[in-house]
């Protein structure tokens, strides 16, 4: 067990949603566990939300404004260097968190030491009873696609027990520095999809395990129904499906992949925008396949 509470982290998002980013803030008032800091890095929203977070009074928190707009994968990234917690909680602010929640995700650690990172169960905030996460399956080898453990399914408790898993979601992570010292953080080549994939990959190749604990829940405000059909996030999805492919398999995989994807997913993916008149879809999907054709999948993390 862990002897004294260490001090986390909690590193947090926020691109022209100030509004948002405040109602994750008044969550966090209720956390039981005190021992934390928080950091709200914005993204070059429009308006500098400072002033309004700083309104609000909310304790240890600390607004930190970049010039640019650096992604999910580099946003995280900068705020990790800036956070001073043994534990790093990486959290969307578009949630809202229960008051055990970094109780529960911390007790892991103090049960074995080659956790890495724990992710809780994710519930969505319009459906409460409804799960969006309990664990990842893993990584289809030959397909680059994977699928999440209960989502849209109502909590029965038929996820109500913690256990090792593929992937770490994005929405809501807490890590050991350890971990971010010999693994490195986000690839920041993703900028946005694929990114906590390519990292949990690389944390589960160092030896770490990461941790589904099925007693920490958060609410997370992300429609049951959001769509992929979004141009940049059809552009993303299939250039960061194609970059992680590139950076985790080894040769034969590859080539299946590559067969798979030049012969099944490239050709229904062209036929489905033509058929339904998405043409800026097909743009952003064909744009996604040619970047991969001159960018070398290394990237520093």
């Amino acid at each position: 067990m862990l002897k004294d509470p260490p001090l986390i982290s909690i590193v947090t998002l926020n691109y022209n949603q100030a509004e948002v980013t405040c109602e994750f803030l008044e969550s966090t008032r209720k956390l039981s566990y005190k021992n934390y800091e928080i950091l709200v890095c914005d993204m070059a929203s429009a308006v500098d939300p400072t002033s309004l977070i700083d309104a609000g009074n909310y304790p240890n928190t600390r607004v930190l404004v970049s010039k640019t707009n650096l992604g999910f994968a580099g946003g995280n990234n900068w705020g990790m260097r800036q956070a001073r917690g043994a534990y790093i909680f990486i959290v969307n602010n578009d949630t809202e968190v229960t008051d055990d929640l970094l109780n529960k995700l911390l007790e892991p650690f103090g049960e074995d030491s080659s956790i890495g990172v724990t992710s809780p169960k994710i519930r969505y905030f319009f459906h409460p009873d409804i799960i969006q996460y309990a664990g990842f399956n893993a990584m289809n080898p030959y397909t680059g696609r994977t699928s999440t453990i209960g989502d849209k399914e109502p909590d029965k408790g038929q996820y109500d027990q913690s256990g090792p898993t593929f992937g770490a979601h994005g929405c809501a992570m807490l890590v050991k520095r350890e971990v971010i010292e010999k693994v490195g953080m986000f690839p920041e080549k993703f900028f946005l999809y694929y990114e906590e994939w390519d990292w949990s990959a690389r944390i589960l190749k160092a030896g770490y395990k990461i941790w589904y604990t099925s007693d920490a829940v958060i609410y997370h405000k992300e429609s049951m129904s959001v769509g992929k059909n979004n141009p940049m996030k059809v552009y993303y999805h299939t250039r960061n499906r194609i970059l992680y492919m590139r950076r985790n398999s080894n040769p034969l995989q590859l080539f299946v992949f590559t067969i798979f994807f030049g012969f099944v997913t490239a050709p229904k993916g062209i036929v489905t925008y033509l058929l339904k008149s998405e043409f800026r879809q097909l743009k952003f999907f064909l744009k996604g396949i040619a970047w991969n054709l001159y960018s070398s999948s290394y990237s520093p993390v």
